[in-house]
């Protein structure tokens, strides 16, 4: 079995593949320090939860955009899966080419999306993911990273309401539908909501036009569902797109790899 792990800043979440089937995943919270024994509970727990062993998993791969928790992080991968973990990176076939001015500045969960996206879905595509931040990445369909947008997520922006604004409460995101509140909750609610819905409708619509292209909207993340359900913009939600972007890249690599802690060939 193949174990796949994003670790983003807000969520941990973990996969479980019986081969390309996804048999189980979890989230845990990446906002707390923890030890590599605590990591390590964890992850055994949810594998046990699952009906799996330690001795069936063959391979770890992790995308993280967290480096500070790395270290307890890998530690735990070795000592209780006894395992050298697959870190997203350079070395490693995405088949993806990146366009960008900077590659290696771009984050592993992006290059793990647009490899899901290009290769189950195919064509040109717009993958949003919908996380801590949101990003909007343009992928050709000869699966070139053309670069992208990057605006506040969700959570960040319903919460700098009530911490900018003295009198205004934290709040629960949700649909809503009336634009028109009738208290200030009602009204934080709507302005958040229908505000993002614009904002995902803008960024899509401004790139059909740059791109002069038919894309495919591809969405993911968290909260994709609340924007995907209220939204005919986007075309699919995959809310588990990322895990089978980094099984597409342990399958591309799995011949190549070393028994050498941390190193992969192309």
């Amino acid at each position: 079995m193949l174990a796949v792990i994003d670790i983003g800043n807000t969520n941990i979440t973990l996969g479980l593949f019986d081969g390309s089937r996804l048999c189980a995943n979890y989230r845990l919270t990446s906002g707390v320090k923890r030890t590599s024994d605590e990591y390590g509970f964890l992850l055994t727990g949810f594998m046990n939860n699952a009906g799996v062993s330690a001795a069936q998993i063959e391979a770890v791969v992790i995308s993280s955009v967290v480096p500070k928790i790395m270290h307890s992080f890998t530690n735990s991968i070795r000592k209780y899966l006894n395992t050298e973990p697959i870190v997203l990176g350079p070395g490693l076939k995405t088949g993806i080419a990146i366009k960008t001015d900077n590659p290696r500045e771009l984050g592993a969960d992006r290059i793990a999306l647009a490899a899901a996206a290009h290769y189950v879905y195919g064509g040109e595509l717009l993958v949003i993911d919908f996380g801590t931040a949101t990003t909007f990445d343009y992928v050709s369909a000869r699966g070139e990273f053309m670069g992208g947008a990057i605006a506040p997520g969700l959570e960040i922006s319903a919460g700098a309401l009530s911490a900018k604004a003295a009198k205004l409460p934290e709040i629960e995101i949700k649909a809503v539908t009336e634009v028109c509140g009738k208290n200030t909750i009602a009204s934080m609610q709507a302005g958040v909501f229908f505000g993002y819905v614009g904002l995902t409708e803008s960024i899509i619509a401004r790139f059909k036009k740059e791109t002069g292209k038919p894309l495919k909207i591809i969405a993911s993340g968290g909260l994709g569902k609340l924007i995907y359900d209220n939204s005919p913009c986007i075309d699919v939600y995959n809310p588990t797109l990322i895990f089978d972007g980094l099984r597409i890249i342990y399958e591309k690599n799995r011949h190549a790899l070393k028994p050498e802690p941390g190193q992969a060939e192309r």
